[in-house]
């Protein structure tokens, strides 16, 4: 987002209450979504390149609110963190994830190395999410279990999807006549993999589990329990709770 011009928009430089050259103040007081900031110019172009620093340069339009202040329409929780690294070289130590997406929208780009070192962001972005990427169609499958769980939710308290996890050739081709079956029994499975790749069958349905909370659902994973016990471990239940 760039701070474009809008009815009532200003630009950086401010004009001074009498005759002579246009000032530039050195204060700026921020409103950052509904929450409010006093700073210097100085330390919002700390960064030369950096998408803030561009939002403040002496050439930028900027929207204000009514009492004046410089309107940014991003979440403002987060960037007192930004603003404080800014100031004084320190990275935050709370709300890591949070702080981390604003300091990529304001392409901060020291304090995102310094976040992505830490474990909350290494482990999602390094070792969880690589994972996942190896992991064919997991996102469409993420979304297909999502869809089959609201199309059975009518006038229902729990939906349950069922879902295959096989991590290697030789798990795929022990279900395939279990898959077959359920197939020819029009029950719909979803299945992840296999992939290359160490996690094992509980990782990866702790990531399904953990994925599908994000977005909002109440959902819990159990082994399934009425296919034949040679294929059990790769068969597992979701229930949704809608209530």
């Amino acid at each position: 987002m760039s701070l474009t011009s809008a009815p009532g928009a200003r630009r950086l430089s401010r004009a001074a209450p009498h005759a002579g050259p246009r000032t530039e103040s050195p204060v700026v007081e921020l409103n950052v979504g509904g929450e409010f900031y006093t700073t210097t110019l100085a330390t919002l172009r700390k960064l030369p390149g950096s998408k803030l620093a561009e939002m403040f340069s002496s050439s930028a339009k900027a929207c204000t609110d009514a009492e004046g202040r410089f309107f940014v329409d991003r979440c403002g929780t987060y960037f007192g963190p930004i603003l404080e690294y800014l100031r004084s070289g320190q990275p935050p130590m709370q709300h890591i994830p949070e702080v981390y997406r604003e300091a990529q929208y304001y392409e901060i780009k020291p304090l995102i190395k310094l976040l992505e070192d830490m474990p909350q962001i290494f482990g999602e972005q390094v070792a969880r999410k690589q994972f996942l990427l190896r992991v064919p169609g997991y996102s469409e499958n993420l979304e297909l279990m999502v869809r089959l769980a609201r199309a059975e939710a009518v006038a229902a308290r729990y939906s349950e999807v069922l879902v295959c996890v096989v991590r290697n050739e030789k798990d795929d081709a022990n279900c395939a006549d279990t898959l077959r079956l359920l197939e020819a029994n029009k029950r719909s499975v979803v299945k992840f993999g296999p992939w290359k790749a160490s996690p094992t069958i509980d990782d990866l349905l702790d990531c399904v589990k953990m994925d599908i909370q994000a977005q909002g659902y109440q959902v819990h994973c159990s082994p399934n329990s009425t296919l034949p016990a040679k294929v059990s471990g790769y068969f597992h239940t979701f229930c949704f709770s809608w209530w």
